[in-house]
């Protein structure tokens, strides 16, 4: 589980991540990282945030999806630079896949410049 600091929960926040924010993908997720100035980021925590869509599936599967995504995102915050907003949208192909693949995806959209 994420801490409360470390959730983005404005839809303003997500609407302006995913728009003005680098996007990279992948066959199970999709990121949006926007990572401020330096000097904004000097104290700010990272902020992450988490959009399945309907299409993922029924409610028990985008749920479990979710609880996913947060379970590995706790273990990467500490990569991503101080003050950074992240959006992770899952495609309906994660219902589907094992933590490791999401894992693995995860991994690659992040390390992506």
């Amino acid at each position: 589980m994420l801490p409360s600091s470390n959730r983005l929960t404005a839809a303003e926040d997500f609407r302006h991540v995913v728009r003005r924010g680098r996007r990279s993908g992948g066959q199970l997720v999709v990121a949006h990282l926007m990572v401020p100035n330096v000097d904004k980021a000097i104290s700010a925590p990272v902020k992450v945030g988490f959009v399945v869509a309907k299409s993922v599936g029924p409610a028990v599967t985008r749920n479990r999806v979710k609880r996913r995504l947060r379970h590995l995102m706790r273990e990467r915050i500490h990569t991503l630079p101080s003050g950074s907003m992240l959006v992770l949208r899952a495609l309906p192909a994660a219902a589907g896949a094992t933590s490791r693949d999401l894992a693995g995806e995860l991994d690659r959209c992040l390390d992506r410049p």
